[in-house]
């Protein structure tokens, strides 16, 4: 599983023109499910996003997580995480998950989210969206299970 996460100022979706959610200060995660990713793929992903010290303290350095802050989250599916450019100039997204399992652990790792008292807003899985990220810092981090896992 995958996590591009951006924090944020602001952020929203749209769908078809109209507002479907939008967050304040805290973190946009684009998420990406993987062919052979499991709940606890998502349940370490969702634990490592809200601990993630990426906000500052009053002297500027990383040491607040979105806990600390309480800081909101805007969850978007992202399938193109798994494109592999490595052949070609077209990315093959065979290493993405299946739409049912992509889903199911999609909201899995909301879930996991909320659970730990975040404010959690979404997207609409696999629907076609306008995502506007107001990036503070700019501030963006990339966390692969598979890698964060090996260690």
């Amino acid at each position: 599983m995958r996590a591009l996460i951006q924090r944020v100022k602001r952020a929203g979706v749209e769908i078809e023109g109209k507002t479907h959610s939008a967050i304040g200060r805290g973190c946009v995660i684009l998420l990406g499910v993987g062919e052979g990713d499991a709940e606890k793929d998502a349940e370490f992903l969702a634990d490592k996003t809200a601990n993630l010290r990426i906000f500052s303290n009053s002297e500027g350095k990383f040491d607040h997580s979105l806990m600390d802050v309480k800081g909101e989250a805007l969850v978007v599916s992202q399938f193109t995480l798994y494109g592999d450019t490595g052949k070609g100039r077209r990315p093959d997204f065979t290493g993405a998950a299946k739409p049912a399992d992509a889903g199911r652990l999609y909201e899995h790792f909301v879930k996991a989210l909320r659970d730990k008292g975040i404010e959690v807003k979404t997207g609409v899985f696999a629907a076609r969206m306008t995502v506007e990220i107001i990036n503070d810092g700019p501030v963006t981090i990339w966390l692969d299970t598979r890698k964060e896992n090996s260690s």
